[in-house]
């Protein structure tokens, strides 16, 4: 999982891929992180990309740094625990100044179940890592 987080971590920006019907739907974000074992990413309650998870878990981020790139699909799981929001928005100060967190904050956490990523190139074999 570390190999995959850092990964991501360093790309710093990353495409998430979700499914709005029969639609699908792209589009970018910065935020990973290592909580309890697990690796989360944030959005916002209100953000059509939560409704959009919330209906169909199984999504899919892509994200490429120094002619290497990482797919990763698998499962998000919303994590409702405070403890989780705040170790995210902890790890992201800046987010703090758009999202809180608890039952009233706007702040999402999710983490991936049942992924698989890919490290790939033009040079070497692919690298796949289970989480």
């Amino acid at each position: 999982m570390k190999r995959v987080y850092d990964f991501i971590k360093e790309a710093q920006t990353y495409y998430l891929a979700t499914v709005d019907g029969d639609q699908p739907r792209v589009r970018p974000f910065g935020t990973i992180h290592i909580y309890n074992g697990k690796l989360y990413i944030q959005t916002g309650k209100g953000k059509d990309v939560m409704k959009q998870i919330l209906a169909n878990p199984k999504v899919e981020l892509c994200a490429m740094k120094g002619g290497e790139w990482i797919r990763l699909c698998g499962t998000l799981v919303l994590d409702e625990d405070i403890a989780a929001q705040e170790s995210m928005l902890d790890e992201y100060a800046d987010l703090r100044k758009m999202y809180s967190t608890g039952p009233d904050g706007n702040t999402a956490v999710f983490y991936f179940t049942d992924a698989t990523a890919t490290i790939s190139s033009f040079t070497h074999a692919p690298e796949i890592i289970q989480l």
